[in-house]
């Protein structure tokens, strides 16, 4: 005697899919049969290749940025090495190449205020180009370390800055 087992669930459920596809005519399953094949091949082109091919693509132009970014950032550790082994100048003369590189750069649009070794910058409508050199000229020549920056950008004409700098002097 044999037993026949009960249909699963998905057996069940798949039944009336069968008897379907058993009463298409052999050029329909034919169609159906085509139109699985090319549903098939268009979810694996968007999921497994267009994806890599995407990446592959755009990978010349990130390389291009990293470059980029890597020169930039040589850069600057080239100025960080130069600005290490740069001999240290005493206070004073840090003080005095700051107040010479402000009277130079900035004129009247400056004041200096010396408070110990924290120097504030009070300006007035300076230039921006002036302003950015002023910037590196103390940090390189005076050695200052921006600390605090409280700037507002004069809304009309070419471009200039009023407000305050707080810089450190270095250690004496």
């Amino acid at each position: 005697m044999s037993r026949r087992t009960p249909p699963s669930k998905g057996t069940a459920a798949l039944a009336p899919l069968r008897a379907r596809w058993q009463r298409l005519a052999a050029r329909e399953q034919a169609l159906v049969l085509l139109s699985a094949a090319v549903l098939a091949l268009a979810l694996a082109w968007l999921l497994l290749l267009a994806p890599p091919l995407q990446a592959w693509r755009a990978s010349a132009a990130r390389h291009a940025a990293l470059d980029a970014q890597l020169r930039q950032m040589q850069q600057l550790q080239a100025e960080a090495r130069q600005l290490q082994e740069a001999p240290r100048a005493p206070p004073g003369d840090a003080l005095a190449a700051l107040r010479a590189s402000t009277a130079q750069l900035l004129g009247t649009h400056a004041q200096v205020a010396v408070l110990g070794e924290q120097v504030t910058v009070t300006l007035q409508g300076a230039p921006a180009d002036a302003l950015a050199r002023w910037l590196a000229q103390v940090r390189t020549g005076a050695r200052a370390v921006p600390l605090q920056a409280r700037l507002t950008r004069s809304p009309s004409g070419p471009p200039a800055w009023s407000g305050t700098l707080t810089l450190g002097l270095p250690p004496g």
